[in-house]
């Protein structure tokens, strides 16, 4: 039997893969050395549009508060599967505020100047 409630996570778990080779795929892009990888904040708007000012590349989705805190660990998981050391900012407790509405993704090395 399936429930409404197994059908999100296997669509936040499907989403979280998407993000995650979308990740890759700009790592690889960029040039990304075998120590980068990439910082995960769940941020606002404004977080969002300031962390884009200050680091490129950045890759950002916009996630419902009711997942965001899954999609975040299913995003992490899956980093560091690939790559152990993926890092994440934030302390991100079991409720997130409903302000947050993205996940973004950027190389602390990679600053815009």
């Amino acid at each position: 039997m399936i429930t409404s409630n197994t059908v999100k996570n296997k669509t936040v778990a499907h989403q979280a893969m998407v993000y995650v080779y979308d990740l890759n795929n700009c790592a690889s892009e960029f040039g990304f050395k075998a120590d980068d990888g990439w910082e995960l904040q769940v941020a606002s708007e404004g977080k969002k549009k300031e962390l884009e000012k200050q680091y490129y590349p950045t890759v950002s989705v916009k996630v419902l508060p009711e997942v965001l805190l899954e999609f975040f660990k299913l995003v992490k998981e899956r980093l560091a599967q690939i790559k152990s050391g993926a890092g994440n900012s934030g302390d991100h407790s079991n409720s997130v505020d409903k302000d947050l509405q993205y996940l973004v993704a950027y190389n602390p090395k990679m600053l815009l100047r």
